[in-house]
């Protein structure tokens, strides 16, 4: 079963400043915010800070607590948006760096053609024109 569809069985919400979020509002939220706390950053470290909080180290049971669990499945809930995100940036800045070089490119290719008329002589120029007529 996957994380997404135990959140939704076990209605898992994520505190935050301005109440409980579902699982599918974590995707509207920035990996981080200037000016506040609602972000997916703010979200993960109190979810790691409050599985910390009930973890007990036992070095004879090996059961988990409901709580570890569930802290344990919201952390990676979480963690598996935060890096969909910063996977979905990093494709973004490599299609803006390939949208630039293109712009470039066709810049110089204008400029090389525009150089390439030049270089045309009068009669070379005339037949051109009489051809586009």
């Amino acid at each position: 079963m996957s994380i997404f569809e135990q959140a939704s069985i076990q209605k898992i919400r994520f505190p935050s400043e301005r109440g409980d979020l579902t699982t599918e509002q974590l995707w509207d939220l920035p990996l981080q915010a200037k000016n506040s706390h609602f972000d997916l950053d703010s979200i993960a470290k109190d979810v790691n800070a409050n599985l910390k909080s009930v973890t007990e180290e036992s070095f004879v049971s090996t059961t988990n607590s409901p709580a570890k669990s569930k802290y344990e499945l919201m952390l990676e809930i979480v963690k598996h948006v935060i890096a969909h995100k910063l996977k979905a940036n990093e494709a973004q800045l490599v299609r803006a760096a390939n949208a630039a070089k293109k712009a470039k490119l066709l810049g110089i290719l204008s400029e090389k053609q525009d150089e390439a008329l030049k270089s045309l002589t009068p009669e070379e120029l005339a037949k051109q024109i009489a051809d586009l007529s």
